[in-house]
C-alpha cells in the first residue's frame, strides 16, 4: 500500500537525512549543512543553493502546482533546515534519531533542568499552542537550539510528517494532542513508583 502523503514526506526527509549522513568530506558536509542552516524559517526555492537537498527526489505528488509551495515542499524544508541547526558543531553524533518525539525530547529537557522547568514548558506550549505555520517555526527554531545545547536528538522525519498535518486546520489540535502526549507520557516504571507512593 502506497504512504499517505505525510508519510511519503517522512520517508523523503529520511533519505535526505542519510544522503547527509554518507558524504564523507567533512568539509563538504559542513557547507551543506551551512547552507541549510540559512533557509531556517524561509520559504522553500527562496534559496536556490538548496534546492538539490530540499526539493531533489521530491514524489510528484507532494510538489506545488501553483506560485505558492505545497505543504509537503513547506514541510521537508522546515525539518531538514531545524535539523541542520541541530547538527551544528556536532561532528561525532548524528542528531537525528528514530523514536525521539518532539514533546519527548522536551520532556528529557525538562529531566535534566528541573528548576528551569516553568520556563521549558512555557517555550513547548508557544510552540504548540501556535496560531500559524510560521509562528510554529519560529518557536521551533527556539526549542532545537535549547535540545541542540543538551545533545537531546528529534526525530526529524517524524517531526517532517507533523508538520505536514499541521498545515491542515482540522488535523492541528490532532497533531497538538499527540505533541502533549509524548510530552506527559512517563515510562511504565515510573507510573507504577508513581503510583505507589499515590497510595502511601
Amino acid at each position: 500500500m502506497k504512504p499517505s502523503k505525510a508519510g511519503q514526506i517522512s520517508q523523503f526527509v529520511q533519505a535526505r537525512i542519510t544522503r547527509l549522513s554518507h558524504i564523507n568530506n567533512e568539509s563538504r558536509l559542513a557547507a551543506t549543512l551551512a547552507k541549510l542552516r540559512r533557509g531556517v524559517g524561509k520559504e522553500p526555492g527562496s534559496l536556490p543553493e538548496l534546492w538539490e537537498v530540499t526539493l531533489d527526489g521530491m514524489p510528484e505528488s507532494l510538489q506545488g502546482n501553483d506560485e505558492q509551495p505545497s505543504f509537503g515542499e513547506r514541510a521537508a524544508h522546515t525539518a531538514l533546515t531545524l535539523f541542520a541547526l541541530h547538527q551544528q558543531g556536532k561532528k561525532e553524533k548524528w542528531m537525528s534519531e528514530s523514536g525521539a518525539t518532539l514533546g519527548g525530547a522536551m520532556r528529557e529537557m525538562i529531566r535534566r533542568n528541573s528548576e528551569r522547568e516553568t520556563a521549558i514548558t512555557r517555550r513547548f506550549l508557544a510552540a504548540v499552542t501556535a496560531d500559524s505555520y510560521e509562528e510554529l517555526v519560529w518557536h521551533l527554531r527556539g526549542l532545537v537550539q535549547l535540545l541542540r545545547a543538551e545533545d537531546i536528538k528529534l526525530d526529524y522525519p517524524l517531526l517532517a510528517k507533523e508538520l505536514f498535518d499541521f498545515q491542515y486546520p482540522i488535523r492541528r489540535d490532532r497533531i497538538r494532542l499527540q505533541w502533549g502526549r509524548q510530552f506527559y507520557w512517563q515510562p511504565p516504571q515510573e507510573r507504577s513508583d508513581n503510583g505507589s507512593n499515590d497510595q502511601k
